[in-house]
C-alpha cells in the first residue's frame, strides 16, 4: 500500500551533518527507506529551535537551500510538489513527492512578505508554533499558554495562508489557538503529528472535541510515533499503542480524519517498533489484524492526506 507521511525532521540533520545525504543515511528517513515503504509523498519540515537559532528566517533559508541541493542530486527519484497536479506528475514519473513545510512560524519573523517568499520557494505547510511563544501565537507545552488564542498577526497569517493555498498546521499550537484556526480558517487544516489526548494525556495530543472539530472542518491528524505521545510513561513506541489511538480517533471523528505524521528524525530514536519508514508494513499488518477494511487503511495511509492536498493547494 502507498504512504503519505505529514511530518519528518530529516532536513535539520542533513544540514548539521555535512557528510549525510538524503539518498542513504542512518536516520529513519532516506530515499531507500521511503522507496521500501512505498512512499508516494513525504512532508519535510524546516524545523527551527528558536533558542538555538534566533535568526529563524536565515536558518530556514539555509535548510531550504541544503534540501534543494539534495533534491537536485536525486532528481531521478524525488521532486518537490507544490500542488496536487505536481504530485500527479511525480507519481506518473515514478518519483516520490517532497512537500516542504515550516515547523515554527517565527521563521517568517512577523512578516507576510516572508511568508510569501517561502511560498514562492515551494513551502506549502506551516506549523504555526513550536515550543515557544512567537509573533503568531502560543505553544501548548506550557499550562499558562494553553487557552490563549492567536495574536493579531496570527490571524493575518491564517488569512494569507488560506489565500495562498498553504496548509495550516496546529500541532504544537495552544488549545485556544486551535479553536481560533477552526473558527477563522476557510479551508481544511491539519494537526500534522498529533495523537489522542484521551488515550494519552499529553498536551501535544488532541482532545475529543478537537478531533470532532477537525473532522467537521475536513481536516486530518497524523498519528505520531513518539512514545511519550502514545502512552503515558511508555518506554517503547509500540504499534499496538498506535492502533489504540487510531481506533479512538476513528470512533470520535470518523475514518476521514486520520492520517500519518510519524515525526521521524524528530522523535526519540530509541525503542521504536517501527524504526524507520521502510518498516511501515508493521502498522499496515496491525490494522489488517484489527479488522480495518482495505479502503479504510488506504484512507489512513494516504488518501485522506491527498484529499487535503487537493482541497487546499
Amino acid at each position: 500500500m502507498s504512504i503519505i507521511d505529514l511530518h519528518c525532521d530529516t532536513i535539520c540533520h542533513l544540514i548539521d551533518n555535512k557528510d549525510m545525504e538524503l539518498k542513504r543515511n542512518h536516520l529513519a528517513i532516506d530515499l531507500e527507506k521511503l522507496t521500501k515503504g512505498n512512499s508516494l509523498a513525504q512532508f519535510f519540515a524546516l524545523f527551527i529551535d528558536l533558542n538555538e537559532h534566533p535568526k529563524a528566517f536565515n536558518r530556514a533559508m539555509d535548510m531550504l537551500n541544503k534540501f534543494y541541493e539534495e533534491l537536485e542530486k536525486n532528481n531521478h527519484k524525488i521532486s518537490v510538489a507544490k500542488n496536487y497536479d505536481d504530485f500527479e506528475v511525480n507519481k506518473e514519473e515514478d518519483k516520490i513527492s517532497a512537500f516542504l513545510t515550516i515547523e515554527e512560524g517565527e521563521a517568517i519573523e512577523g512578516s507576510l512578505k516572508n511568508l510569501r517568499n517561502f511560498y514562492d520557494l515551494g513551502v506549502r505547510l506551516m506549523t504555526l508554533t513550536w515550543n515557544y511563544e512567537n509573533s503568531i501565537g502560543y505553544p501548548n507545552c506550557r499550562e499558562e499558554f494553553r487557552n490563549k488564542g492567536l495574536k493579531t498577526f496570527g490571524l493575518e497569517t491564517l488569512e494569507e495562508m488560506n489565500r495562498l493555498g498553504m496548509i495550516i498546521d496546529v500541532s504544537h499550537l495552544s488549545d485556544g489557538g486551535f479553536y481560533d484556526v477552526a473558527r477563522y480558517s476557510k479551508k481544511p487544516f491539519v494537526a500534522s503529528h498529533s495523537n489522542s489526548r484521551a488515550v494519552c494525556n499529553h498536551s501535544r495530543n488532541l482532545t475529543d472535541d478537537m478531533i470532532r472539530t477537525l473532522s467537521e472542518k475536513g481536516g486530518i491528524t497524523g498519528i505520531n510515533f513518539e512514545k511519550s505521545f502514545l502512552i503515558e510513561g511508555g518506554s517503547k513506541s509500540a504499534v499496538t499503542d498506535m492502533v489504540k489511538h487510531i481506533n479512538h480517533i476513528c470512533n470520535v471523528g470518523g475514518i476521514d480524519v486520520l492520517s500519518l505524521g510519524s515525526d521521524f528524525d524528530g522523535i526519540n530514536p530509541k525503542n521504536l517498533e517501527i524504526s524507520n519508514m521502510g518498516e511501515i508494513d508493521k502498522l499496515i499488518t496491525a490494522l489488517q489484524k484489527e479488522g480495518y477494511h482495505e479502503s479504510h487503511i488506504e484512507k489512513i495511509l494516504y488518501k485522506n492526506a491527498l484529499r487535503v492536498i487537493k482541497e487546499v493547494m
